[in-house]
């Protein structure tokens, strides 16, 4: 997940590694996170594990359970339907603004997430390419400007890096981002708006394969 630059609490560094060892498949599905056995592997208090749990309630990646522990979230099909729906109505919007409106700097970063994408796809490192698939998918709604969107991405980015993480065809993903960057590029609109419809289509696909 692309990090803000600063200070990082005890509780943000717990999160943070909590979260990808869910979203890179370490802890899977309904795997149980007690406090204390979490505070003693991390090295640390059962304070900022405490938070790191409550902050990935939020997130919609743990669900609590009664007394001091918690399970990873077991994502039902009506769950993946709905993300599916909200991924639908979003990304068109956020990769048109995205054609439209985006930085040298930004187109930049673009291409650093998908050259990670594409090394990762190469040395067939799947947990690397699919953390380098959700980057620019972020940094795209970074690039439409704005901060509403972005607002509203927010809390729902975690749920979102799992859904797009939940296929195993990560060249024809890669291949994808390819020809979208190259629109981004472009600022062709009209071939970007083309592009994301046929990528939710595949993604729907792929994930449906997989899931079943």
């Amino acid at each position: 997940m692309a990090h803000s630059g600063g200070f990082e609490s005890e509780a943000d560094r717990v999160t943070r590694r909590l979260r990808d060892e869910i979203l890179d498949g370490v802890r899977g599905p309904g795997d149980r996170l007690v406090e204390r056995d979490l505070a003693d592997d991390l090295g640390v208090s059962r304070v900022p594990v405490r938070e790191a749990l409550k902050t990935l309630v939020t997130e919609g990646l743990v669900t609590l359970r009664p007394r001091s522990w918690a399970v990873v979230r077991e994502f039902t099909d009506t769950d993946i339907a709905d993300l599916s729906e909200v991924r639908a109505a979003f990304e068109p919007l956020a990769f048109r603004l995205a054609a439209e409106r985006r930085t040298r700097e930004g187109l930049e970063r673009l291409k650093r997430a998908l050259d990670q994408q594409l090394e990762a796809v190469r040395a067939n490192d799947a947990v690397r390419a699919r953390r380098a698939a959700g980057d620019f998918h972020e940094i795209v709604t970074e690039l439409a400007s704005n901060d509403l969107l972005v607002e509203i991405e927010r809390p729902l980015r975690s749920r979102m890096r799992w859904l797009l993480a939940q296929h195993d065809d990560l060249a024809a993903v890669a291949e994808q981002h390819r020809g979208l960057y190259a629109a981004i590029a472009g600022r062709d609109v009209v071939e970007v708006e083309r592009l994301v419809t046929e990528h939710l289509a595949t993604s729907h696909e792929l994930q449906r394969s997989r899931l079943r």
